[in-house]
C-alpha cells in the first residue's frame, strides 16, 4: 500500500523558513509528478507547488512563488518543500501527493491519487 509521510512542520516566526519533506514508500516514486497542497482552518485545500517525475519541471501556486522550492530526490524516495520568508497567511496543514506523471503539472486535488496525513506549519507573526 503507497505511503506518504510528511515532517518537518513546526512553529516558525515571520520570516523564518522550514523545509518539509515528504517519504514515500510502496510506489515507483520516479513514475510520480508529486506535489505540496496546503489547507488552514475554514479553507478549501490549496495548490502550493508540483515538481515532474524526473524534476525537470516545477509549478508554483502564486501566493509561494519566489519564496518557497519544490525538490525531490529520486533516490531517497523523497520530495522536499523549502519554504522561506514565511508569513502568517502561510500557517495550514501542507499534504504531499502523488499523481501520475504526465507533461502538464497538475494544480487541482483530483488529479492526484495518493495522499499523505499532513504537517502543521504555523506561523507566528
Amino acid at each position: 500500500q503507497v505511503q506518504l509521510v510528511e515532517s518537518g512542520g513546526g512553529v516558525v516566526q515571520a520570516g523564518g523558513s522550514l523545509r518539509l519533506s515528504c517519504a514515500a514508500s510502496e510506489m515507483v516514486f520516479s513514475n510520480y509528478n508529486m506535489a505540496w497542497f496546503r489547507q488552514a482552518p475554514g479553507k478549501e485545500r490549496e495548490f502550493v507547488a508540483a515538481i515532474s517525475w524526473t524534476a525537470g519541471r516545477t509549478y508554483y501556486g502564486d501566493s509561494v512563488k519566489g519564496r518557497f522550492t519544490i525538490s525531490r530526490d529520486n533516490a531517497k524516495n523523497t520530495v522536499y518543500l523549502q519554504m522561506n520568508s514565511l508569513k502568517p497567511e502561510d500557517t495550514a496543514i501542507y499534504y504531499c501527493a502523488a499523481g501520475s506523471r504526465s507533461i502538464i503539472l497538475r494544480v487541482t486535488t483530483g488529479a492526484y491519487n495518493y495522499w499523505g496525513q499532513g504537517t502543521q506549519v504555523t506561523v507566528s507573526s
